[in-house]
């Protein structure tokens, strides 16, 4: 993994956003894909919200994504694979960049077609605990008129990435405004953050 993890934080280090095509291997993207699609169809996905605490709200016309907590406490060995690997980046992070990071927490993400996710940043106002953005995305077969692109704003000018399977994105999360622009197909992703508590 040291080879994949040096050429993500490169990225990043030189663009303020690192991608990676196959972070997380194929298998192990695909069966996390297989366990975002049976929580989909089981209903157990639930809408998202904006804001942190007790300042959350419920705002469709801001985004309209269904969303699924990873973690260990569900017993599924996939989804503890996938933190086995975060692990391994965390402790990578920690002794190559002196980050500092202390947790992390991540979700899985549903858009359904007409979703989207409005301009924002991951890091909220009253919490800066939330230090990196983490996403990887599930989609085999994606075609360039699905839409549902990461646009990323940087200083000058900004970039749109497409949800192809297998791509990883990271950067700054209280400096790297984005918004996911909508979607015309089913788009499915695990995003997180790298926390310093």
């Amino acid at each position: 993994m040291q080879k994949v993890f040096d050429a993500l934080i490169d990225g990043y280090l030189l663009d303020k956003v690192g991608i990676s095509e196959n972070f997380l291997g194929l298998t192990l993207s695909q069966n996390l894909k297989e366990n975002l699609v049976k929580l989909f169809e089981e209903k157990k996905l639930i809408s998202a919200k904006t804001g942190n605490g007790n300042e959350t709200n419920l705002n469709a016309l801001v985004r309209s994504d269904k969303i699924f907590w990873l973690d260990r406490i569900n017993e599924n060995p996939n989804e503890n694979a996938f933190f086995d690997v975060m692990d391994a980046f965390v402790l990578f992070l920690n002794q190559t960049c002196y980050t500092g990071i202390t947790s992390y927490e991540f979700h899985y993400a549903l858009y359904e077609k007409g979703s989207f996710y409005k301009k924002h940043l991951d890091q909220f106002k009253s919490n800066a605990s939330r230090q990196y953005t983490m996403i990887f995305y599930l989609n085999t077969d994606w075609k360039l008129d699905d839409g549902g692109e990461l646009c990323v704003y940087l200083p000058d000018f900004s970039i749109n990435i497409s949800p192809t399977n297998g791509k990883c994105v990271f950067f700054k999360s209280s400096e790297i405004e984005h918004e996911v622009l909508m979607s015309h197909a089913q788009r499915m992703s695990i995003t997180g953050w790298f926390r310093v508590d």
